[in-house]
């Protein structure tokens, strides 16, 4: 016999599934219909953010469906026959040290999530993508849901018309915090979500869990954006945004072209994503290390060398990366935000010294493409910064040189 709604056993159900793939939780959210004041209010929300070009060149963002709605602003615009979203929320702390701490000079970061990687049959760490794995598990808890109440489902891991984030929160998952991520009180902010759209209706008068707001005043991954990209106010009540146009994240990962000067230095040494707002937050201190069998870091993506990752050709690039969120990302953007992360280069008093001939080829290498163009002026815009800094130091030295010469004439 197949259910007809949810029921407190069915999510019961539901989360041990959940559970037993390796998510570390679950929840069930309803979907609002089109008739709702709600939804034409988290529509015009959404809307407003787009409008504002908060959006950057994410497209797939800004689609509009035949009358001209944004098909992300209401789950019912591409699904009509949704009625609740099962969210699961999977770990991918791993142990390691934070962007935000000392390093090594000629050090790059690559966001934590893209560490992971997966044993292979001859015992050594190759790459995996979170969607691929996320996805695989996802299959266990829409098949339980096939099984029990014959329901239409689509699964989705950043793939999907929906804004996974609020579900994640009307789900009683984690809310959304200052810094736009979901945070669970006992998880941090650490999680990568997967959903199961589907056609069950949420049983009659059932109340949204929700979440409660532990944000308090506490402002500091406001402060530490270091491109200014977060939005909220230190209202507990006001409204979480960021501009993700100015998000390191979507610079280094999403922007397909030159990465706005203003905007350079903000990005540090990050070559690929972000993960400073997570790192100052509070909640993360604590936040539990997933197991190794779920998330296993390559080494040589933590704090990798600036050097090492510029030296790739193409080849070598698919060799390392295939099958990883960088393969997407592609080859020449990785070395535009190399060049960049070398222009930023602070570690050591002959910092970028080094890089100024791997920076001269790509400032002259030939190419009509926009990723081409990009490179090229991100490697002489990093030329112009080692080459300041250099000179600087000269003066330094020379004044230092100069005061000693005095010192001594004077004894």
């Amino acid at each position: 016999m197949t259910v007809n709604c949810w029921s407190d056993g069915l999510r019961e159900r539901l989360r041990t599934v959940a559970l037993e793939a390796g998510f570390s939780a679950a929840g069930v959210a309803r979907v609002p219909q089109a008739e709702e004041p709600r939804t034409s209010e988290e529509a015009d929300r959404f809307a407003d953010w787009v409008e504002a070009g908060y959006a950057g060149e994410m497209g797939y963002l800004q689609r509009r469906d035949e009358a001209g709605r944004l098909v992300r602003g209401a789950l019912h615009r591409a699904m009509p026959w949704a009625r609740s979203v099962v969210v699961c929320a999977w770990n991918y702390n791993a142990s390691g040290p934070r962007s935000i701490e000392d390093a090594l000079p000629g050090a790059g970061w690559i966001a934590r999530y893209a560490w992971m990687g997966r044993r292979r049959e001859n015992a050594s760490l190759g790459s995996t993508d979170y969607h691929e794995e996320l996805l695989a598990r996802l299959r266990g808890v829409e098949a339980l849901l096939v099984s029990e109440a014959g329901c239409e489902t689509r699964c989705y891991v950043d793939t999907g018309p929906i804004l996974e984030r609020d579900f994640a929160a009307k789900a009683g998952v984690g809310w959304i915090g200052r810094n736009t991520c979901v945070l669970n009180q006992t998880l941090g902010s650490w999680l990568l979500l997967g959903v199961v759209v589907t056609s069950l209706p949420v049983e009659d008068g059932a109340a949204e869990l929700g979440a409660t707001d532990r944000c308090g005043t506490c402002m500091r991954c406001v402060e530490a954006c270091p491109t200014g990209a977060l939005l909220s106010s230190p209202d507990p009540g006001g409204v979480r945004e960021m501009d993700a146009s100015r998000c390191i994240s979507y610079l280094t990962i999403e922007k397909k072209g030159g990465i706005d000067e203003s905007l350079r230095t903000g990005v540090g040494r990050n070559v690929f994503g972000c993960d400073i707002c997570q790192e100052v937050c509070p909640w993360n201190r604590k936040a539990p290390v997933a197991a190794a069998e779920l998330v296993e870091p390559r080494a040589e993506l933590v704090n990798p060398s600036l050097e090492w990752l510029a030296e790739m050709d193409s080849a070598a690039f698919t060799r390392q990366f295939r099958g990883s969120p960088l393969e997407r990302t592609g080859r020449k953007r990785l070395m535009r935000n190399v060049a960049i992360a070398m222009g930023n280069e602070m570690n050591a008093p002959d910092a970028g010294a080094g890089y100024l001939s791997r920076l001269d080829g790509w400032a002259a290498m030939p190419g009509d493409g926009a990723a081409d163009a990009a490179l090229r002026e991100a490697a002489e815009w990093a030329r112009q910064k080692i080459r300041a800094r250099t000179e600087a130091a000269k003066g330094q030295e020379a004044s230092a040189s100069l005061v000693g010469d005095v010192d001594r004439q004077s004894q």
